[in-house]
């Protein structure tokens, strides 16, 4: 895809038309609950970030509601109680955008910017959103680690680098090399259903937050 329906921070506008069934459904949205967000969700703290934490897309009742990634739904409960634990946050996280939380040194988005129905985007989808992602991607210039929660995300940000996905398969806890200077850390989505089977812990969660704060650092040295 060419030219996309780019604001000047690089994200889709408002109003953005690339994908039918998701200009749909929030068009549907906005007549159901007009009070919500209801548009492509904007990326969440600074650019000059080392972190980049790459979610799915937003959730219909959380970040389609409130504006703001992982706010407002389950998933953003262990999301940021762990970046708070590793020091990639600061004040109050609540359930809304309006709250004291300020990221440091991180950012969040999403492989895709519109919520899909049923949580789920087509691939179609997924690949017309992604020049959204490359765009993020270049703009971090201090970038080190992305964090991609879930496959979906780790495919998006493997298929952003021109990389093959045979070469670097989707694994929890797995370290990925990129470029030779950026690291691709996996996770299981902290999802209700993955946390509530079991699949994903708290553990686990901040085992892999553990081995992203330590390549943040200065001295750290990746590959």
């Amino acid at each position: 895809m060419t030219n996309p329906p780019l604001t000047k921070a690089g994200i889709p506008k408002p109003d953005c038309p690339l994908c039918p069934r998701l200009v749909q459904f929030r068009h549907d949205n906005r007549l159901t609950n007009p009070q919500w967000y209801n548009a492509p969700v904007v990326s969440f703290g600074s650019t000059d970030s080392r972190l980049l934490v790459v979610g799915l897309a937003p959730g219909l009742k959380g970040a389609n509601r409130t504006g703001r990634p992982f706010t407002g739904d389950f998933a953003g409960d262990l999301l940021y109680r762990g970046l708070d634990k590793f020091g990639f946050s600061k004040g109050r996280y609540g359930t809304h955008r309006d709250d004291s939380l300020q990221l440091l040194d991180c950012r969040i988005t999403n492989a895709v910017r519109c919520v899909p129905p049923g949580n789920k985007p087509t691939g179609v989808e997924i690949a017309t959103c992604r020049p959204f992602l490359e765009s993020e991607i270049a703009a971090m210039k201090n970038l080190r680690v992305l964090l991609a929660l879930g496959k979906v995300a780790h495919d998006s940000v493997v298929r952003a680098f021109g990389m093959k996905l045979k070469d670097r398969p989707f694994r929890h806890g797995e370290m990925h090399s990129v470029l030779g200077k950026v690291a691709l850390a996996d996770s299981y989505h902290c999802s209700r259903y993955n946390t509530q089977t079991g699949r994903l812990t708290e553990a686990m969660f901040y085992d892999v937050l553990a081995g992203i704060k330590a390549l943040t650092d200065d001295s750290a040295r990746i590959g």
